[in-house]
């Protein structure tokens, strides 16, 4: 017969598609794309870790446009190592509060 086995996961767990996992880790990059938008005074409440906040500190200082392409796919790595969902429901509860680098002036 044609079957695979994989030897660390049962028969009835299926791990997730490769287009399910890319998915999920553009929807992290993204999120961490919101954060980059914080000011760094803002990026406190949440609570990043060290690495985490270093990287999006420093990917705030970089002008290169590749420079800043790499940093935010670095970024969207880090993210996989964590639960963000106390980032997006810190995210939602201060949205008004939390305007970013790139809000507009009131005119």
């Amino acid at each position: 017969m044609n079957e695979r086995s994989v030897p660390d996961q049962e028969p009835d767990q299926e791990r997730p598609s490769r287009s399910a996992r890319k998915r999920e880790a553009e929807s992290l990059q993204r999120l961490g794309e919101r954060l980059l938008c914080l000011k760094p005074q803002q990026l406190k409440r949440f609570d990043l870790p060290p690495l985490l906040l270093e990287a999006i500190l420093e990917t705030q200082r970089l002008r290169s446009r590749a420079a800043h392409a790499r940093a935010r796919q670095y970024i969207g790595r880090l993210m996989r190592d964590i639960d963000p969902a106390p980032i997006e429901r810190t995210l939602a509860e201060h949205a008004p509060d939390l305007k970013g680098r790139n809000a507009k002036m009131p005119r």
